[in-house]
């Protein structure tokens, strides 16, 4: 299981800007919105009067209209507005109608104090609430709480604000329009705790006295599809020094209380790896058989399973030159081949710092032999091993060997090749038409033979099956005969690698071959490297 290695805090994203919680200056006023000095109105008469007016209410809470005197309306609400114009109206008028309504509206003047970001005095519109003062103030401070916000006026709260209720709920009911000279005070944060790992949203959360676990589950937005639902790991600041861990059972202890720094951790459950003989195994198989493509088998599947699954092989299949990948063994190989990099690379400093130029050609050369032994590295740093396992097979092998899968496990069976391939350091590389009657030997001499600075001493082949067999194992103490006198077979490839007195990169390449092989880096990357 992997935490974030950042965990915000809740609400955070109202401090950052990251969400917008601008005021809604621009839609309708609500119509319990109770006027005041400084809004002005819009008032249409028409019938046997007509009149189209935009008072101001001054500061004492009148507007005037012509021929019918002032009126007071500060404290009315905006749905009375149209009654109270009508009556007022009709004390000098008969047979009209009135529509009035509220025009622009007033600005207010607050402070916003406490814990906040910017603390200060704010110029908001008539119709800004709780939220776009603190907006306008930078939001609560990391020392600030959002939840425990109040509105002042006279110095007596008057209305308290809990910002989780609109975060978490939408719940704007108490996000209440402020009035000049209000003041928004927030409060010091209160205890906190943090929820990680298998939840829809990991945070620190603030706490109101009494709430447990589950208030903080449902905080987090609950567990994840994959979450582990019957248990919850809690690390407690208190017990650190102790204890530290303990595991809470659910939904048993779901009530149990919190503390400031407590940390609760979700469990994943797919995170947890089950024992592999009892997993299902994803294979994939390719190549000449049936119905080629991915399977996941049960638990136990066999390579034979695998390809029964597939359909079996068709009649094209070469089963010698199966190829069978791992993705363990891949791993394996992968470091292996990491430490032999590593090995090369501290080899070839020590012999180029134990070199010596006592002339410009010497130095030529020694730069030569740098610069080839650089490139060849580059290349070798390139190629990633395949996790191919060798099978070994027999060249009349009509069955593949019946082990256990693990998951990952590729398979993949080609068609006969009708080539066999010369490569290295010969007159002609490239892949001849394969023959029954022709030996190795026979091949190389298609492809010119070798050239003058091969060495034929340390030529090797590498079969379809995976095996390599090579001249120097042909000649050892315990062996005799000429390697390249056996019968070609499809798929064989030849390799003639550059003699030893040569200064090229070539030389170290060939010591390589084998090796490249042997870690699963295959026929591509070997010719890749020795190119």
């Amino acid at each position: 299981m992997t935490f974030p290695t950042v965990v915000r805090r809740f609400g955070a994203e109202l401090v950052t800007g990251d969400v917008d919680l601008a005021p809604e200056v621009a839609l309708p006023p609500p119509s319990d919105y109770v006027l005041g000095p400084g809004d002005e109105l819009t008032i249409s008469l028409w019938g046997s009067v007509e009149a189209e007016l935009r008072p101001t209410i001054d500061r004492e809470g009148r507007i005037h209209v012509p021929r019918a005197g002032t009126l007071m309306v500060a404290g009315t609400k905006l749905s009375d507005l149209d009654g109270l114009v009508t009556r007022h109206v009709a004390q000098a008028f008969r047979n009209f109608q009135v529509s009035a309504s509220l025009g622009r509206v007033r600005s207010a003047r607050v402070f916003v104090t406490g814990f906040v970001v910017n603390p200060g005095v704010y110029t908001v519109s008539g119709l800004s609430t709780i939220t776009a003062a603190l907006l306008q103030a930078g939001g609560p401070s990391s020392a600030g709480s959002f939840r425990s916000i109040q509105v002042l006026q006279g110095g007596r709260a008057v209305a308290s604000f809990d910002l989780y209720d609109l975060l978490l709920r939408g719940d704007r009911q108490a996000d209440r329009i402020l009035r000049s000279g209000d003041v928004v005070h927030v409060q010091a944060v209160g205890p906190q705790v943090a929820v990680l790992g298998s939840v829809n949203r990991q945070g620190i959360f603030e706490l109101k006295p009494g709430e447990t676990v589950g208030d903080v589950l449902q905080m987090a937005g609950g567990f994840t599809a994959i979450a582990d639902r019957t248990r919850i790991a809690i690390e407690r600041l208190a017990e650190r020094a102790g204890t530290r861990v303990s595991e809470l059972g659910l939904p048993a202890q779901v009530s149990r209380a919190l503390d400031s720094g407590d940390i609760l951790r979700a469990f994943s459950a797919v995170s947890v790896a089950t024992p592999s003989d009892r997993r299902a195994k994803r294979v994939r198989v390719e190549g000449e058989v049936e119905r080629a493509g991915e399977y996941v088998l049960p638990a136990g599947s066999s390579l034979s399973d695998a390809i029964r699954a597939a359909g079996g092989v068709t009649r094209q299949g070469y089963i010698y030159a199966t190829e069978f990948s791992r993705e363990s063994v891949r791993e394996s190989q992968r470091e292996n081949y990491e430490r032999a990099l590593r090995d090369l690379e501290t080899d070839l400093a020590r012999a180029a710092a134990a070199q010596r130029a006592a002339t410009t050609e010497d130095t030529a050369e020694l730069a030569a032999r740098q610069s080839g032994s650089n490139r060849l590295l580059e290349r070798l740093r390139a190629l990633q091993p395949t996790g191919r396992v060798v099978l070994q097979l027999p060249i009349d092998a009509s069955d593949l060997p019946d082990f256990a899968l693990e998951d990952g496990d590729r398979v993949h069976i080609p068609p006969k090749p009708t080539t066999v391939g010369v490569f290295g350091s010969v007159f002609n590389t490239g892949s001849y038409l394969f023959n029954s009657e022709r030996t190795l030997a026979d091949y190389l001499r298609l492809a010119g033979g070798p050239t003058r600075g091969a060495d034929e001493a340390s030529v090797f082949v590498v079969r379809a099956n995976g095996s390599v067999i090579s001249q120097l194992q042909s000649a050892g103490f315990f062996s005799r005969g000429d390697a390249l006198a056996q019968a070609a077979l499809p798929g064989d490839t030849i390799f003639v690698p550059e003699e030893l007195n040569k200064s090229t990169f070539l030389q170290v390449a060939k010591d390589w071959t084998l090796l490249l092989y042997q870690l699963g880096i295959g026929l591509a990357g070997i010719r890749s490297a020795i190119r």
